[in-house]
């Protein structure tokens, strides 16, 4: 399975170009898509979904032509957008039995067995009978991705889907998209870097509309190897360093001195030492050479 977009360009009534002459290839997998606010990632993820069309461009998963037959793409796609709605005081069970007939599983024994599936793979089989306007931001969350597995998705689209959460159901939210990421192709976009590190096997960095680098995690922090240096500096001079060096991250310590990380092929000065990167830093440096 493999999902192929080539030239896509988007560009919206007010003049914001969201999508910029856009080419990337996702195979099966859990696939990270990196960007800050206003990258154009939700734009991106809509257009694949279906949502919305581009200007120009093409999108095939394997030989479905995305933008000419929506319907047999929307048949194996599972999507969860960023701000998903759900009806209230209703149970999770009556409620997957509704999308359920919805995506047009008819028969009843049918339906009951593919939503005691979903809830046993999201974790929600204990509260299957609890009303989801009741649940947490982590519940929902995975709720969300019970009604998408209904029809056996091929494709599956998360769009910013732990923003919000806080650390508890956030683990158990990634832990779910771990366990549905090995047999089909899922592309997870986030602004989250430590998401994409603990959950993907291929990533690529969007800004400005376009993907400025794609590779493995594992592969891009090895990239950077011996060329992010830290050193430790009082904050008045942090103005005079980001003149001197590419400074791409800074952080306060309690003593109020400031830790600098600085991309450069070599030693900057001997003030600096050698620090071993993360995948954050790739996030940054990239982000950095862009501008």
């Amino acid at each position: 399975m493999k999902l192929t977009i080539s030239n896509l360009t988007k560009t919206y009534p007010n003049g914001v170009k969201a999508l910029d002459n856009l080419n990337l290839e996702i195979g099966t997998g859990m696939f990270g898509l990196l960007g800050p606010n206003g990258a154009g990632k939700s734009s991106l993820m809509r257009t694949i979904a279906t949502l919305q069309k581009p200007d120009s461009g093409t999108v095939y998963f394997d030989d479905i032509n995305i933008l000419e037959d929506q319907m047999a793409l929307r048949k194996i796609l599972g999507y969860l957008p960023q701000e998903f709605g759900v009806y209230p005081n209703i149970s999770a069970e009556n409620l997957l039995d509704y999308f359920a007939r919805l995506k047009g599983v008819a028969l009843q024994k049918e339906r009951d067995a593919i939503v005691k599936q979903v809830l046993e793979i999201t974790n929600l089989y204990d509260v299957r009978k609890k009303n989801v306007s009741g649940y947490s931001g982590g519940m929902k969350q995975r709720f969300g991705i019970a009604q998408l597995l209904l029809n056996n998705p091929k494709l599956i689209i998360v769009d910013e889907p732990t923003a919000g959460l806080d650390p508890v159901e956030r683990h158990r939210f990634l832990n779910v998209l771990r366990e549905i990421g090995t047999n089909h192709t899922v592309i997870f976009s986030t602004h989250i870097v430590d998401d994409v590190k603990e959950l993907c096997n291929e990533m690529a960095i969007l800004n400005g509309g376009k993907i400025i680098t794609q590779s493995t995690p594992k592969a891009a922090v090895e990239s950077l190897q011996g060329k992010i240096w830290t050193k430790t500096i009082t904050r008045e001079l942090l103005e005079e360093n980001e003149k001197l060096f590419k400074v791409i991250s800074s952080n306060y310590n309690e003593d109020n001195s400031l830790n600098i990380k600085v991309y450069s092929e070599e030693k900057p000065d001997d003030s600096f030492t050698m620090t071993q990167p993360q995948l954050e830093e790739v996030y940054f440096v990239a982000l950095k050479n862009d501008n």
